[in-house]
């Protein structure tokens, strides 16, 4: 593999994050935070809240940052400004809060259709709306989820994928997916979990109707940070969200006891924002922002690429149990491997100062977050986990 020369935008050291030495190819799990997020959570709380109080909310922008930290989110997943909002929900709650929105777009239809592979949240999710709104739940291969667009298209509702398969890391083209959708009348909800951050999404572009993800993985936002929503601008006065909370109304400090939302994406806005948790997820945005989604992109495929070759020149044999695409261009963020006793070796990775994670029955995921993960580590990597392999054995 040829090393292409260093970008023109230069990446953080890994010395402005806080790894306490070790290496983390899990980032698309949790990754690791700034080094200088301890003073910014000190700088709000001794400053902000200790001094000012309730009058935070008004003085301090404490109100306005489930907008700002999804307009800031927005320049890397694709998005003009007015179409994210990180509202300070849960992944779960905020897919639930979509996709029964994204059902009342199409009550005429039936079917509700989503991917096997999905994470399982979006399995159990999708099975839950569709008990509740009485619609039939339709579980598709990757490639049955295509075929069932093309024969039965006219009966979907929704249908609900992701860019990354969360396993192997495989992408599904964001674009003609949408575009198959439309062509039947039915309304697209992606999952970008495994993605944001990490690959380059273009909701406006690809024409996304609504879209979810969490902040915890490649967003670097901390443990359970805020999931974000993504609506399309042409869908946002016709979205009637089930989660109608406070926030999400036209004049919240009225206290109308009846429900209108608010215009555009505020009206996906539920209960008070986690201030802490959004300045987090907002003070781990800066740097990604700084680099750029494309950059961030082709540095990941870069170590993945490292990655590979170097396990290939160590140890063939275990190379060939790739599970993912070699080909850099169909894999998101990540790349799993087929190892036996997976997480007796994830266990001794994470004994060698190397962090992944397995997943059942043989998988072992290695994340290529590119603002920490550095040449150097991925070499020292590999060769821990040929050692590793072999010590289980």
């Amino acid at each position: 593999m040829t090393i292409r020369p260093e970008p023109a935008v230069a990446m953080p050291s890994g010395a402005e994050f806080a790894t306490d030495g070790a290496i983390h190819l899990n980032g698309n799990s949790l990754g690791p935070p700034r080094t200088t997020l301890v003073a910014e959570l000190d700088r709000i709380v001794s400053d902000q809240w200790a001094r000012r109080q309730v009058q935070g909310w008004f003085s301090d922008g404490w109100l306005d940052l489930p907008r700002t930290v999804g307009d800031k989110l927005a320049t890397l997943l694709g998005a003009t400004p007015g179409q994210v909002v990180v509202a300070g929900e849960t992944t779960s709650a905020t897919l639930f809060n979509v996709l029964v929105a994204a059902c009342r777009l199409r009550a005429d239809r039936p079917v509700l259709l989503v991917e096997a592979e999905s994470f399982p949240t979006d399995l159990y999710i999708a099975n839950s709306v569709a008990r509740l709104l009485d619609r039939r739940l339709v579980v598709e291969s990757r490639a049955g989820f295509d075929a069932y667009l093309h024969e039965h298209g006219d009966e979907v509702a929704v249908a609900v994928a992701a860019p990354v398969d969360f396993r192997t890391g495989e992408r599904r083209e964001i674009g003609p997916t949408v575009a198959l959708c439309h062509r039947v009348g039915v309304v697209s909800v992606w999952d970008l979990s495994h993605a944001a951050g990490v690959l380059p999404v273009e909701l406006d572009a690809n024409r996304v109707d609504l879209a979810v993800g969490c902040g915890y993985k490649y967003l670097g936002g901390g443990p359970g940070a805020p999931a974000f929503t993504y609506v399309s601008a042409r869908r946002q006065s016709q979205v009637d969200f089930p989660l109608a909370g406070w926030h999400g109304h036209a004049r919240p400090f009225e206290m109308s006891p009846t429900f209108a939302p608010a215009d555009g994406i505020d009206r996906a806005r539920t209960g008070t924002p986690p201030v802490l948790s959004l300045v987090g997820l907002n003070h781990a945005l800066d740097p990604l922002i700084e680099v750029g989604i494309d950059e961030l992109h082709r540095r990941s495929a870069e170590l993945g690429e490292l990655f590979l070759d170097c396990l290939a020149e160590r140890s063939p044999e275990l190379a060939g149990r790739l599970a993912s695409p070699r080909d850099p261009d169909r894999r998101g963020g990540h790349l799993a491997l087929r190892v036996s006793q997976a997480e007796r070796v994830e266990n001794a990775l994470a004994e060698r100062g190397v962090h992944v994670d397995s997943r059942p029955p043989d998988l072992i995921r290695f994340a290529f977050a590119p603002l920490y993960v550095t040449h150097e580590q991925v070499r020292r990597a590999v060769e821990a986990l040929c050692d590793a392999v072999e010590g289980v054995r």
